[in-house]
C-alpha cells in the first residue's frame, strides 16, 4: 500500500495583489466585472482575506488573467503529513479490543513500587 499523505495548500491572492500595486479589495471588484464576474463587496474580501474551499473555474481563471499570473503562483499545494501505510486505523470497534455497549473508560490502580502488588 503506499505512503498516505494530507495535502494543504497556500492561497496567494493577496501578496500577488500586492505585488500588482492592488491594496484595497474594492479595487478587484472591476477588474472582475469586466471579466464577467459579479461577485458582493462581502464576497471579494473573503475571497483575498482567507483561503477558500471552493472557487468556481471561470472566477479563478479571471483572477489569473486580472494579476497575468498561472494557477501555479495563485493556487501552491504543499504535503501536510505524511504517514506510513501501516498507519491505517483498525475499521470496526472489535479490532481495538473494544466490546459494543462496554465502557471504555477503565479504572486504573496505582501501585507504589515500595509496597508491591
Amino acid at each position: 500500500m503506499p505512503e498516505q499523505r494530507r495535502i494543504g495548500y497556500r492561497w496567494n491572492l493577496r501578496a500577488l495583489m500586492a505585488q500588482r500595486n492592488l491594496w484595497k479589495t474594492t479595487e478587484l471588484m472591476p477588474l472582475l466585472r469586466s471579466r464577467g464576474i459579479n461577485l458582493s463587496e462581502s464576497q471579494i474580501y473573503r475571497l483575498v482575506t482567507s483561503t477558500p474551499e471552493r472557487i468556481p473555474a471561470r472566477t479563478f481563471a479571471a483572477l489569473c488573467d486580472i494579476l497575468d499570473c498561472t494557477p501555479n503562483d495563485l493556487f501552491e499545494p504543499y504535503v501536510e503529513m505524511r504517514a506510513a501505510a501501516t498507519a491505517n486505523a483498525p475499521k470496526r470497534s472489535e479490532d481495538l479490543g473494544i466490546q459494543p455497549r462496554s465502557p471504555i473508560a477503565k479504572r486504573i490502580r496505582l501501585v507504589n513500587p515500595d509496597e508491591g502488588e
